[in-house]
């Protein structure tokens, strides 16, 4: 008899002690995978952090090109603008020409015609000004 309840209470210690050891593995286990699951969660910021940067540096480049091909459209817009009234006024000399040799244009009408060529004058004037600016900005 004194066997048998000796084997039961070594029988129960070991049992009580096995469920302490398990108690300290969980929890070890436990503090394990919270390092783990936090390691885990840096990682998956500082990765979010780098792709946020990328677009932003990738968005920056996207905008500088769409300055560049603005910037290039407003220079040929203006030197076309400046060849343009460059043809009126040679057209407006011609004309003037050609009428007061022949001798059918009034005086109002010469006036006239000079003040259109002044004006296109100071417009090709003012666009040259803005094209050394626009080229100076490029």
């Amino acid at each position: 008899m004194k066997q048998c309840i000796f084997t039961l209470l070594c029988i129960l210690t070991l049992q009580v002690s096995n469920a302490q050891t398990d108690l300290q593995n969980t929890s070890d286990t436990v503090k394990e995978t919270e390092v783990e699951r936090k390691a885990v969660i840096k990682k998956v910021e500082k990765e979010k952090r780098k792709a946020a940067k990328i677009e932003k540096d990738l968005k920056k480049k996207a905008q500088k090109k769409k300055q560049a091909e603005k910037l290039d459209q407003d220079i040929k817009a203006k030197e076309k603008a400046i060849a343009k009234n460059e043809r009126k006024i040679i057209a407006i000399q011609d004309k003037l020409g050609r009428g007061t040799l022949k001798g059918k244009l009034s005086p109002v009408d010469i006036e006239k015609m000079k003040a259109k060529m002044g004006k296109l004058k100071s417009t090709i004037a003012k666009d040259k000004i803005k094209l050394e600016k626009l080229n100076s900005n490029k």
